[in-house]
């Protein structure tokens, strides 16, 4: 037994560490700044990440300027669109009404906004919520002005105010859609714990924003006064104008007048207002 060798065993195989995994914030291209107006649109765009990362390390006064400039600049357009559906003084009301409302939306959430996302445990300054919701508006008007064109192909082959007024919704309603996951991305990058205060904040910001479509009425339509001299819930408003449309009956060829019927005078007739 003494003069068995003993059993070799091999060396142990040398481990390879792994590569660290990169989060968002670890990426290089990520941490690239962002410069410019095209600039900032192809980063909204393609990388969002790296608007996030700007923010979170402070300093990005020209960063949020340029965002908001982009979104007046967008809004500013896709209002002409709508207001040609009307023509007239509505060229120049809808892009100033539309770029007014979507301003007067997100400032109104903007400190509901800081709130629940310190609730919900983002390390994050003031101004670091002002530099999301700017990108927020910056991607949303981004998708509307991809949407002109077709808005206006509709506007220029169809007189129905409802119609019309259903497909700018849904054009909105995809815009903002992909604005907010732009937002919940950048919370995520702030280490927000929570999904319900967003949840909230995200119910708040639709509403005031149709809220604000309804206050600045009309935006396609046209009216003889700039702001309305009524109040009215948006849903409201919008059952009265289906209805007032589903009044509206073309006139048919026997109820059109003859000749003879054009030159009896008719006496005026007067309502109680």
């Amino acid at each position: 037994m003494d003069n068995l060798n003993p059993i070799s065993v091999p060396p142990p195989i040398p481990t390879i560490p792994a590569a660290p995994v990169l989060s968002a914030a670890d990426h290089p291209d990520d941490k690239s700044p962002v410069s410019g107006f095209v600039g900032a649109v192809e980063a909204i765009l393609r990388q969002p990440r790296r608007i996030h990362y700007q923010f979170s390390q402070g300093g990005s006064g020209s960063l949020i300027f340029m965002l908001l400039l982009i979104s007046v600049f967008c809004a500013a357009i896709y209002g002409l669109v709508v207001g040609s559906f009307s023509m007239g003084d509505q060229l120049w009301a809808a892009p100033v009404k539309i770029v007014l409302g979507l301003f007067a939306s997100a400032f109104i959430c903007l400190p509901s906004l800081y709130i629940f996302s310190c609730l919900s445990g983002a390390q994050a300054k003031l101004a670091t919520m002002l530099g999301l919701l700017a990108g927020l508006l910056a991607l949303m008007t981004i998708l509307l002005l991809g949407f002109a064109p077709v808005a206006w192909v509709f506007s220029q082959s169809t007189k129905s105010l409802p119609m019309m007024g259903t497909l700018h919704l849904i054009f909105w309603f995809v815009g903002t859609i992909f604005a907010l996951r732009f937002l919940n991305q950048g919370l995520r990058f702030l280490q927000v714990r929570s999904d319900g205060a967003l949840t909230v904040w995200t119910i708040i910001f639709l509403l005031v924003m149709l809220q604000m479509s309804t206050a600045l009425r009309p935006i396609i339509g046209s009216s003889s006064t700039f702001l309305p001299t009524e109040k009215k819930f948006f849903i409201a408003h919008w059952i009265d104008t289906i209805r007032s449309a589903a009044e509206e009956k073309p006139v048919t060829t026997s109820q059109q007048t003859t000749p003879a019927q054009q030159t009896t005078p008719v006496l005026p007739t007067f309502r109680n207002q």
